[in-house]
Parts: structure tokens; C-alpha cells; sequence
């Protein structure tokens, strides 16, 4: 394999997540072209291996992932070591955030103090202190959405209300790290982690 083809191979199994053609020439620092070729070779190298990994172009981009006759090992070697409040923590990181901590202590109650650091520590949720003092912002790792095998997450709506569509401009518009307003008291958290483990 070319070298360029062994560091798109790197990139992508050090990110673990799927990467774009722009993304990738970024990272490469090559232009796209180079790039379309490095993927195309690394793809054909994989697709000839025996082996347990393989190369995937997804919605989001190419990815290097298990192959899913060995999905089941995912939750033999690396279980999840998780009891039910923590689950629901968890769930309701991954539907409200990026959230601040004294919003989901509000939410979830004071188990959350014991609930975030483990799941920091199992790599499922990370914390970001916020400017001037204020609460930590936590939410969801890309480590979760791999575990889940989720891709996108439900949006909450109080009960009876339609969904609203979401435009690709107000979605691209949307801050990255601005948590959502608290919800309405009839919304309801649907814990799906228990059924995806």
C-alpha cells in the first residue's frame, strides 16, 4: 500500500468516526483528489483481506469499523458496567445535551454528581467547563453513539405536538454548544440504551 493509503488508514482509526473526502484531505494534508485514490486503494487492499475490519462509506463518510460478524464481541470484551440510574443519566445527556450539569441535576436529581464521572470515565460522556464559573456542560461521546450503534438521536416534543421539521440552515445556523431550553414538565426521557445493550 502507498503511504498515503496507510494514513488515511491511521486517521481513520484514530478518529473512529466517519470522516469526509474534505475532512480526510485535511487531515492528509493532500488535495481531494489524492485522496479518492488513497481510499479506493485502501479499500480494494481491505476488501482482498480476511480480517476482522473493514472500510465502509457511510451518509457521514468513510470509516474504518468491525466487520458485523464481530459486533457480538463488542459487548463480550467491553461491556457495559452500568446500573439503571446511570443508563438514564446517560439517556438523558445523549437527549438534551451538550446540557449544563446543574440543568441535569434539575432533571435527573443529585445521583448525576455520582452518575457524570462514571460515565466520563468509561469514555461515554465528556465535560466542558464553561466560561465565568458557571456549570460544566456534559454530552455524549462519539464512543456512545459507536456502543449504540445510533446515528442520530430523536428530537423531545412535549406530548400531542407534531415534530417540527428541521432545515439544513437552521440546523447549520444552530451553536454547537449551546444547551436547549428546559423542557416543558410533560415531556417524557424514553430510555432506549437498555434495549440497544
Amino acid at each position: 500500500m502507498s503511504t498515503l493509503a496507510t494514513t488515511i488508514e491511521a486517521i481513520l482509526y484514530l478518529k473512529g468516526q466517519p470522516l469526509d473526502i474534505g475532512k480526510l484531505a485535511e487531515l492528509a494534508r493532500c488535495d481531494r483528489e489524492d485522496v479518492e485514490e488513497g481510499l479506493i486503494e485502501l479499500m480494494n487492499d481491505y476488501a482482498h483481506r480476511d480480517g476482522a475490519m473493514e472500510i465502509v462509506e457511510t451518509v457521514d463518510g468513510y470509516c474504518l469499523q468491525l466487520k458485523e460478524r464481530y459486533r457480538f464481541l463488542v459487548d463480550l470484551l467491553i461491556p457495559i458496567d452500568l446500573g439503571v440510574g446511570a443508563l438514564r443519566t446517560l439517556a438523558a445527556i445523549a437527549l438534551k445535551g451538550p446540557i449544563s450539569q446543574t440543568d441535569l441535576v434539575d432533571l435527573r436529581g443529585s445521583g448525576v454528581y455520582q452518575h457524570v464521572p462514571e460515565l466520563v470515565a468509561q469514555g461515554f460522556v465528556r465535560k466542558r467547563r464553561q466560561a465565568e464559573g458557571r456549570s460544566s456542560l456534559v454530552q455524549v461521546t462519539d464512543k456512545f453513539y459507536q456502543h449504540f450503534e445510533i446515528d442520530q438521536l430523536p428530537q423531545l416534543r412535549p406530548k400531542g405536538s407534531p415534530a417540527a421539521p428541521v432545515s439544513p440552515a437552521d440546523a447549520e445556523a444552530a451553536p454547537e454548544f449551546e444547551p436547549e431550553p428546559e423542557p416543558e414538565p410533560e415531556v417524557e426521557l424514553e430510555l432506549e440504551a437498555e434495549a440497544a445493550s
